[in-house]
């Protein structure tokens, strides 16, 4: 009883996780130091369709050199458990100058 309470325990936390990725792009050199800003980007319909958008040209404030790291992190999971019943979702999108 124990062994299959466990075995499905870490079965769900294998699959509440599997969402979790990150896409990481480097425009020109890459990011020259460690200064960074973070926006969320909003989704519904199962990340179909966005609401709003976040400007990662405007969040690098004239940089030629910076990256841009777009990740679902742990609070991204957790909210999205709280609203998934509606289908909205939040990605994390990271500037790094």
């Amino acid at each position: 009883m124990v062994k299959k309470s466990i075995c499905f325990i870490l079965v769900v936390c294998m699959l509440s996780l599997v969402g979790c990725f990150t896409n990481v792009h480097t425009i020109g050199s890459g990011a020259q130091s460690n200064t960074s800003t973070s926006k969320k980007q909003w989704y519904i319909l199962f990340g179909l369709v966005p609401l709003g958008s976040v400007n990662t040209h405007q969040m690098a404030a004239g940089a030629t050199d910076y990256e841009v790291k777009t990740q679902h992190t742990f609070v991204d999971v957790i909210i999205g458990i709280v609203t998934g019943f509606v289908t909205i979702y939040p990605k994390t999108v990271t500037v790094k100058k």
